[in-house]
């Protein structure tokens, strides 16, 4: 699944290819952003460690793989 964060005072967002469901990412992320947790670290596809500054997130953006892609004017 593909996964959008904004993040403050930066006009690119975070783009990170994950395995697993989208409402297990949203938990991490609710769990995270309650406890006051500093990073909020995720692992894609690959094995890479992406860490997101907990307290810089402004918003995340859950696409599933089964979604139609758009490619070029397409429709």
């Amino acid at each position: 699944m593909e996964v959008k964060i904004g993040v403050v005072y930066t006009s690119k967002e975070l783009l990170v290819e994950l395995a697993g469901d989208a409402d297990e990412i949203v938990t991490v992320f609710d769990k995270a952003l309650k406890a006051g947790d500093p990073v909020v670290w995720l692992t894609d596809n690959k094995g890479r460690r992406v860490g997101v500054p907990a307290d810089k997130v402004a918003y995340i953006e859950v696409s599933k793989d089964d979604e139609t892609k758009r490619v070029g004017f397409s429709r």
